[in-house]
């Protein structure tokens, strides 16, 4: 396979990067799979082991591919319980996360409004898939949600399917619907808790909340989910390692 259709004024392994990230996003490694050898890479590409080693060390370090001492590169999964708790940012003030649950509040299909149509890039009016948990961690009732995701991505998405994967959201979409959710971007607000948010998590109203939108992207920087998070950080908090 040639390089030289992505840009010229890319370094070598960016090139590399980017094909590789082609063959993930069109499923010929999955998710908790093995890619192949840094050696069977460079032969496959006709560049340097060096260079491939570039390329992959870069996707491990964001997450998209895991290194494993002694049996080599795997592809990231949401499958297991450690790394779903990869995207979750709030943590107790005291001791670290040890349990997290998830409880199905509803799923509906609705249209998109403008300002979440913007966010998703699909068209304004368009389905989406609205779907509201809580998040216990440690056996606390912590976290207010509320996702919504484009319909046509995830065809069949109902309650019953929900339930099944305890509503554990990124695992779910990587198995039963082959999204795999590779960043996110989170923007942070203080608001009030109102009446549906009071009742979820057993606070009184007007409690102060942490407010946190995110957009979840899969292969090539796709937005296919956009969620409405309120927590309750009287014994948690925010935090982020920025490297």
């Amino acid at each position: 396979m040639k390089v030289a259709a992505t840009p010229a004024y890319q370094p070598l392994y960016r090139q590399i990067k980017l094909l590789l990230t082609e063959r993930l996003e069109f499923g010929e490694w999955k998710p908790g799979e093995p890619i192949p050898s840094e050696i069977d890479l460079a032969h496959r590409f006709s560049v340097s082991q060096g260079t491939v080693r570039k390329a992959v060390n870069e996707l491990a370090q964001e997450k998209v591919l895991v290194r494993r001492q002694g049996r080599g590169t795997f592809v990231a999964t949401h499958a297991n319980e450690h790394t779903q708790l990869g995207f979750l940012r709030i943590g107790p003030d005291d001791g670290d996360v040890e349990t997290l649950k998830a409880e199905l509040i509803d799923c509906r299909r609705v249209k998109a409004d403008a300002a979440g149509a913007r966010l998703l890039d699909i068209e304004t009016g368009a389905p989406v898939m609205r779907l509201r948990r809580s998040l216990a961690i440690n056996d606390q009732r912590v976290i207010y949600e509320e996702a919504r995701v484009p319909a046509d991505m995830f065809p069949g998405l109902d309650s019953v399917l929900l339930e099944q994967h305890r509503c554990m959201l990124y695992s779910m979409y990587e198995s039963a619907f082959q999204v795999k959710i590779v960043a996110a971007e989170e923007k942070l607000k203080a608001v009030a808790a109102d009446d549906d948010t009071a009742s979820v998590l057993g606070i009184t109203v007007g409690s102060p909340l942490l407010l946190m939108v995110r957009v979840a992207y899969t292969y090539g920087r796709k937005p296919v989910e956009l969620r409405r998070s309120l927590c309750n950080t009287t014994a948690y908090h925010y935090a982020n390692d920025i490297s």
